[in-house]
């Protein structure tokens, strides 16, 4: 087995901040994200780790970035039929591929108020850079076609502005991403975490501001459940009280990003002592 991998998860608009919030908060403890360790990144996570892997900011940047005001970033929103229809997808659908393309046919139906070359322009917005970075980095993505899950590395050969677009194409709230030649919706769609293809590592920590699966998705625990089956140790952060409070209702919001920021700041504390040990170990 290899050594660490950073695992972030989907959340959101404030699932990313509140990613952040957690990484200062280790960071400032002396627990951070070595330079070698690897970094998967879904949805949300795939934001906070192309930010985090480019070097060209720190935790701290990143943290008040978070904390500045969001006027000029454009929200979302899943609509109440939407919400029906995803309800209906988890109820027939058996694996995370089906459900994947469940939601992919909802996402390709959907009518939107923002074009794909929109939504692309935000995503590079929120980059400290448009280039794949040196240290080891995953970005997930679901196939439109057929629900399964792939991961884009600076091996994959399609930009990394296009690999987090994908990762983030929310179905039915962000236009489904064309990369490759293929359609590509939200990473986490195949699970919030996808904590799984941390296999092979000796140290994992995940960061999953989604807590819960399905019955298509597996839970961030219970992937973590079979990495330590293998042999990995492992320690899994998922929001507390607090932190739920400051979601809100609509992770996608940001008008609460700030707020899920402070929460995950404050919860690390608490997980400091855990996660240092695993990644010492």
């Amino acid at each position: 087995m290899t050594g660490t991998a950073w695992v972030l998860g989907a959340g959101g608009v404030t699932g990313g901040a509140w990613e952040t919030g957690i990484l200062y908060g280790f960071a400032q403890a002396g627990t951070g994200i070595a330079g070698d360790d690897l970094i998967i990144g879904s949805s949300a996570g795939a934001v906070v780790g192309a930010q985090l892997a480019s070097g060209l900011l720190g935790l701290l940047e990143l943290y008040e970035l978070q904390l500045a005001d969001p006027r000029d970033m454009t929200g979302g929103r899943l609509g109440a039929l939407t919400v029906l229809r995803y309800a209906g997808a988890v109820l027939s659908a058996r694996t995370p591929e089906a459900y994947g393309r469940k939601l992919a046919r909802i996402a390709q139906g959907a009518r939107l108020g923002i074009t794909a070359d929109e939504r692309r322009a935000a995503i590079a917005g929120r980059l400290p850079s448009v280039d794949w970075p040196e240290r080891p980095l995953r970005i997930t993505a679901v196939d439109a076609a057929t629900g399964e899950l792939h991961t884009f590395d600076r091996e994959s050969e399609v930009p990394l502005v296009d690999a987090v677009t994908a990762s983030c194409a929310v179905p039915a709230v962000w236009p489904v991403a064309t990369v490759g030649g293929r359609s590509w919706i939200d990473g986490g769609v195949h699970s919030p975490a996808n904590a799984h293809l941390a296999a092979g590592h000796r140290r994992v920590v995940v960061i999953a501001p989604t807590a819960s699966g399905n019955k298509a998705i597996a839970s961030p625990r219970s992937q973590a459940a079979e990495l330590v089956a293998q042999g990995a140790r492992v320690e899994v952060i998922t929001p507390d009280a607090a932190a739920r409070k400051a979601f809100g209702r609509n992770p996608l919001d940001p008008g609460h990003r700030a707020a899920a920021a402070r929460a995950g700041l404050a919860q690390a504390a608490s997980h400091t002592e855990a996660v240092a040990a695993v990644v010492s170990s």
